[in-house]
């Protein structure tokens, strides 16, 4: 386990000392009628009405305002000054996610714009600053209504209904600036090798000219003893390396990351230029594997049965903003509690610090995008865009075993019969192999897949004796139509490739305040386990079954399908959950 302290750091695989977190009380003001452009809001000269607590959107309770309604376009301001650590270098403002469209000024310059809900970007803002106080004014543009716009859960009708949540508009990730050398690692990428006990690293110099002499120092660590080290010129803004790891063997004695043995390495980069230092950056990886051998879904080249939960990423006062770090971690920790040993997370792209957490305390993720829900050009040219920001972003995260672009044909509803639609099922899995060949790509997680790596069926049959029978046998399994959808698009046919039940459970059970509703329903807690017996042990004993993700982690808003409460307080014993996950 890695033990360097990363204490809330919003991006903790790539972490400098010199930061400063810009989140807390900014001024605030709806726009409905579309008044800031050209009364020039910008320029900070307007009083703004309200107070809002960055980074909760206004929707939610902990942001102070708590308006669930409509207000699509908004604007926030606040003033800071300019760390004196940060005197004779650049300074990056960070933004790790605004839904959904963002443009950002300094003292009256536009320094920034971006288009994506879940994705970050930042700005290099040194040459818009000045002594003394500085304005920072950001202006959020959200399209409540759009349903071709990428929004995973957040509903486009005014109260959520049925699997829709409410909306989030504007900054819901933190806001902090750090300060960098003119010359400064800009990003690193890790590909583990465990079977040639390598680990690669591209690495990405901003500001570098080949007239200087600049070198990159790696020094790789495990429990704060040294493992290798690297020392090299840099002759190009992108370098790569490849690095031998000497001090684990294929019988994973050693250093291989698992969710039961989540080891890390952790890595310090230091850039020098003629000799002296000018910018320090740490991380960490993890040496493990995910790979399909003769149908086999496996880990570290041995075969892992993946026991997931469906996350929703939603909290009763944040929405989709954790309240603190420490509730991030704790979730982690309750879902290994209760014997799973992953996690899909549900049409959100989760906070870093979760991935983070999940990285260090042993949780496999399933990367999973924010889909639309319609199909349309205009949905196509964003949602790709969004998505590749999203792989970029985890790459590096061992915890991230599977990537899935497309649920239950969200976005492409007419793929069984739509030339245009599959293309694009076709184009976002070929992509994302594209961006991550180490990674398995699910084409379409639930039914209607195409060319996929994992074959993943939602089934929410709640009679033990028909699970039995529908995964007794692989035919019978890819020729179940559980939601009366097809399971491949016509001319894709099952072939091989490992079957997972990813949505099944959801049974209902009502232990607190919220009214709600779920798939199947538990009157006491021993029907409750007894429903839960009846669903997951025909998935574990299928023999044809390598996997399963239960429907859900949490109730949410009006769904009472959880394992736990909206406000996580488990509906049985934990131990009762992770018997029933072990087959007892």
């Amino acid at each position: 386990m890695s033990q360097q302290p990363r204490s809330e750091h919003p991006f903790p695989q790539f972490m400098r000392q010199d930061w400063v977190n810009l989140n807390g009380e900014w001024e605030f003001e709806f726009d409905d009628e579309q008044a800031g452009d050209g009364a020039h809001w910008h320029s900070g000269s307007r009083p703004f009405s309200k107070r809002i607590q960055v980074p909760f959107a206004f929707q939610s309770k902990l942001s102070g305002i708590a308006d669930p309604d409509f207000h699509d376009t908004v604007w926030y301001r606040r003033t800071f000054s300019k760390p004196e650590s940060f005197n004779g270098k650049r300074v990056i403002l960070h933004f790790g996610a605004v839904d959904y469209d963002s443009y950002v000024w300094v003292n009256g310059m536009l320094v920034a714009s971006h288009e994506g809900g879940h994705t970050p970007f930042h700005a290099d803002i040194t040459d818009a600053l000045h002594d003394g106080d500085n304005q920072l004014v950001v202006k959020a543009v959200d399209y409540s209504r759009d349903v071709t716009l990428p929004r995973g859960k957040q509903y486009w009708l005014a109260d959520s209904a049925s699997i829709f949540y409410t909306r989030t508009t504007g900054i819901w990730q933190t806001v902090w600036m750090e300060g960098v050398a003119p010359v400064h690692l800009s990003k690193v990428k890790f590909t583990p090798d465990i079977d040639r006990k390598e680990i690669e690293i591209r690495s990405f110099v901003q500001g570098f000219s080949p007239e200087k002499d600049v070198r990159l120092q790696v020094q790789i660590s495990f429990n704060g003893e040294p493992v290798a080290e690297d020392l090299f010129r840099v002759k190009a803004g992108h370098e790569s390396r490849r690095i031998r790891i000497n001090d684990f063997n294929d019988h994973g004695l050693g250093g291989w990351w698992t969710p039961e043995k989540p080891n890390l390495y952790d890595v310090t980069f230091t850039l020098l230029e003629d000799g002296k230092p000018r910018d320090e950056v740490s991380s960490y990886f993890g040496m493990r594997k995910i790979s399909i051998e003769d149908g086999k879904l496996c880990l570290n080249n041995r075969p892992y049965f993946m026991k997931l939960v469906l996350d929703q990423g939603y909290f009763p006062d944040g929405n989709l903003t954790p309240p603190s770090d420490e509730a991030i971690k704790r979730d982690v920790e309750l879902t290994k509690e209760m014997g799973f040993n992953g996690t899909r997370k549900h049409q959100k792209l989760e906070d870093p610090r979760y991935l983070y957490w999940c990285d260090r305390l042993g949780l496999l993720v399933w990367g999973e995008a924010a889909n639309a829900y319609e199909y349309s050009e205009e949905y196509v040219r964003r949602f790709t865009k969004e998505w590749q920001e999203s792989v970029e972003r985890d790459y590096n995260h061992p915890c991230i075993a599977v990537w899935v672009p497309l649920n239950e044909s969200w976005g492409v509803p007419n793929v069984q019969i739509d030339k245009l639609q599959q293309q694009h099922v076709l184009a976002m899995y070929h992509l994302t192999k594209s961006l991550d060949p180490m990674r398995p790509v699910v084409s379409n997680d639930g039914w209607e897949m195409l060319k996929t790596d994992l074959y993943n069926i939602h089934d929410y049959e709640w009679r033990r004796e028909v699970l039995e029978d529908r995964y007794s046998t692989a035919d019978k399994a890819a020729g179940a139509m559980p939601a009366n959808r097809r399971l491949s698009v016509s001319g894709y046919a099952y072939d091989g490739e490992p079957i997972l039940v990813t949505e099944f459970g959801g049974i209902a059970y009502k232990k607190s305040e919220w009214e709600g509703w779920g798939y199947s329903g538990a009157e006491n807690d021993e029907d409750y386990t007894d429903r839960l017996r009846a669903v997951i042990q025909p998935l574990l004993k299928s023999g044809v079954v390598q996997g399963y993700c239960y429907t859900q982690l949490t109730d949410v808003e009006q769904e009472i399908n959880g394992l736990l409460t909206y406000d996580r307080k488990p509906k049985i014993a934990l131990e009762i959950i992770k018997a029933v996950n072990e087959g007892r």
